[in-house]
Parts: structure tokens; sequence; C-alpha cells
């Protein structure tokens, strides 16, 4: 990893590129991604088998397509119980955190002779979208839990879950155990773009959904775009990417580890160091060059940090923290003497991690907060995934005819100073009478 003194102009340079850095979405893969969606709307099922035997499962049949109870079964025979003990408590944790999100219908009558108010419904449908995790060799069980838990809480009626399914037309039965633990309708073995298309549009087996959460490849992410405003999606995600202010106290092994941890995700995912020492600087540029050698996945990992992994060294912590507002990172770390004393001042992070004993992974997997969080710069205006996303507003709105003679005239006047009269006319009209 490269230091950079900031603010300079070779800094500047660094942070632009790493804020500008997202996925590109080029015409063919669009142009590709809208024939899928046609085509599934069009075909249904059929549409999605042939995808199926095409890209994932040679022999995979319609009939296949939604995982049998005797599937369930035999995977809550595969899992050992250390597993189970793991995903009680990350799912005790999730939900318990969530819960905290649930909002209460309210009424106002503060104005004499209005009522007024909003009421809160959960939509009635959900599709989470969990990818296949390389062949399901690695199943993304967290992704389970983070997708379905908070719209489970919301009060979604039906819930149901796509995953790519396994050469043999599998799913892995880790992934069935947790989906089984919090609550999911039915899983479908449906991925990629096709899936996505059958969750807005429905098919003879999948069933149409209001809202699609969940992440995936390039295909999944431009599929939702396409189809946010058919359905609501929870957001366009970006590479992954951390954010690490560390001071002379913090221990370098700690945050060269934690800056691997996002950089082993993908080429594209960006690992930042702002510090105010640059001994700090120094000894975990070395340590990241010593504990990359040991990685599985180091080949990523070194292209990472080589495109998208700086050192900034800036005169103190609140320059630190004015830069990690500029950038909005997703993940935000915070290695530094008192941090409580400064998280009051941080303004844009998908979520921020406190302490040394607090790596992104603990928020990854099992201590409650959602792992969906917004990339690319964009925690400057939006949020991790959260039973908001499964919730409806309604406004409620009464007058009395007291009220409403009072308020008449300038109901009136705006109308017309907007040229609707047929607005003004259907105040005017309950005025003659």
């Amino acid at each position: 990893m490269k230091i950079y003194t900031y603010p300079s102009e070779a800094a500047e340079t660094r942070v632009k590129a790493v804020v500008k850095r997202d996925i590109a979405f080029d015409d063919a893969m669009v142009a590709s991604v809208k024939q899928i969606l046609e085509d599934v709307r069009a075909r249904g099922d059929a549409a999605l088998i042939d995808y199926a035997n095409r890209f994932d499962s040679p022999d995979l049949t319609v009939d296949e397509l939604r995982v049998t109870p005797a599937e369930f079964e035999a995977a809550a025979g595969a899992v050992d119980a250390d597993f189970m003990g793991s995903l009680n408590r990350a799912t005790e944790h999730i939900e318990g955190f969530h819960r905290q999100q649930l909002r209460k219908s309210w009424i106002d009558t503060a104005r004499p002779g209005t009522l007024l108010g909003q009421m809160f419904n959960p939509v009635g449908a959900a599709g989470v979208y969990v990818p296949g995790g390389q062949g399901g060799n690695t199943p993304l069980v967290s992704s389970v839990l983070m997708g379905v838990i908070p719209a489970r809480i919301a009060g979604v009626e039906k819930i149901c879950m796509v995953t790519p399914p396994t050469r043999d037309g599998s799913v892995n039965p880790h992934m069935l155990v947790a989906a089984e633990r919090v609550g999911v309708d039915a899983v479908y073995k449906v991925g990629s773009a096709w899936a996505i298309a059958a969750l807005t549009y429905g098919t003879e087996t999948v069933p149409g959904c209001d809202v699609i959460v969940g992440p995936g490849n390039i295909y999944v992410t431009i599929a939702k775009k396409i189809v946010s405003g058919t359905v609501g999606i929870d957001m366009i995600a970006g590479p992954s990417e951390v954010l690490v202010i560390a001071d002379d106290d913090a221990n370098p092994e700690y945050t060269a580890a934690d800056l691997l941890s996002q950089a082993e995700h993908d080429v594209l995912a960006s690992a930042i160091l702002v510090t105010d020492s640059q001994k700090t600087a120094e000894a975990v540029q070395a340590a990241v060059a010593e504990q990359v050698k040991q990685l599985h996945r180091r080949d990523i990992a070194e292209k990472s940090l080589a495109d998208y992994g700086a050192i900034m060294v800036v005169p103190d912590i609140d320059a630190a923290i004015d830069l990690a507002n500029k950038m909005a990172p997703e993940h935000l770390e915070l290695h530094i003497r008192e941090p409580f004393d400064h998280l009051g001042k941080i303004r844009n992070a998908g979520a921020v991690f406190v302490g040394d004993y607090t790596p992104e992974p603990v928020g990854d997997y099992i201590a409650g907060p959602n792992h969906v969080l917004p990339t690319a710069g964009t925690a400057r205006f939006s949020s991790a995934l959260s039973v908001d996303n499964f919730i409806k507003k309604t406004s409620i709105i009464h007058y009395s005819e007291a009220a409403f003679r009072d308020e008449a005239e300038d109901i009136m006047r705006l109308a017309d100073i907007e040229g609707l009269g047929a607005h003004a006319n259907s105040v005017r009209i309950r005025l003659e009478k």
C-alpha cells in the first residue's frame, strides 16, 4: 500500500479514483439483461429452466425448481451442532437489533378540527436473492439472515428466497437450514438476472414480489436497477470498501488484517487507512505486506490494494474524520483513543465499527446491524437495509367542516396559482352549499 500525505495533489487523485469507482454497466450487458427479463416475463418457468440448464444445473427440471420438504429435512441432518449454535446466536442478535426499527402508526390532532397521521404496513411479499457462493462451496449464510430477518420483523406475509442451484441441482444444506431457521416460506433454485425477472413478474412456480433485496453479480445488479420502480429494491450495491481511522496507539497488525478483510472481496474493493501518525502508517504498510502473503485470495487482495488501496497521513484526527465524511465509506473503523468522543462528528458512513475489538467481520456475521450497506459514496444519502425497506407509509387526513372552511381560501389560492381550476373548484363547491 502506498503512503500519501493528505491533502496533496497525489492524495486527491487517489481519493477521486476510489470514490468514482463503480460497477461498469456497458450497453451489451444491459441489452442482454433486458432480453432475459423479457424472456422470463413471456415464457415463465420454461425460460427459467433454459437458463438454469445452460448456466447452472444441466439436468434441473421444472418440478425441481422449488426446494422440497425432503430437501429441507436432509439439510437439517447434514449440518453439525456447532453450526446450529452459531446460526442461532447470529439470528437472535440480528432479530433483536431489527426489532428496534419497528415503527408505530400515529395520529395527531393538534390543529383544531383535523386528524392527521400515518399508518405503517408491510408489503405483501418479498424476495431475497442469495448468491450461489462458488457453486455452493461457500454458502452465504449471512446473506440469508440479513435479507430475510428484517422482512420477517416487518411483518411481510410471504417471503421467498432464490439462489442458483449447484451443478447437481441441489442447494447447500447450510443455506437451507438458515432459510428455515429465519422463516422463509419457500426457496427456489434460480439465479442471476432470470431470478430477478421471476421475482418481479412471477412465473408458474415462482411468485412475483413487491420488494427484492440481496446482493449479486453484475447481472443481478443490472436487473435490479432495471426493474426498480416496478418493484422496490434495497439498493444498487457496488464493490465493498473499508476506511480505517487510526492514531499512534493503534495496533498495526489488527489494522492491517482489517484492511485485508475487505481487499480480499474482489479486485474493485477498496481499503483505505487514514492516520495522523507516520509511525502507524509505516507499521501498517509493513504488516499488510506480510499478512497478504498468507491469504488464500492473495491475488485478489494485492490487485485491489494496488488499484484502490491507500494510506493517507493527515494532520490530525479531525482531518481524518473530514476525509471519511467526504468519502462516505461503506465500513468505517475507528482505531483511536477515546473513539466515542469523535463518533458524533461522523456524518457519512454505512456502519461505524468502534474500537480495537470491533473489526468489520463482527458486523458481517453476528453483531446485529444489517451488513447490506451503501457503497461508492452513497452513504451520503442512503442507509443500511432495514425493516423500513419492507414497510409502506400511508398518510391519513381528516378535516371537519369548520377546519375545512378555515383553510379553504388558502387551498384555492394555491391551486389557482398552479393553474389547476378543478382543484380549486372541488374546494369552492363545498363553500357554496
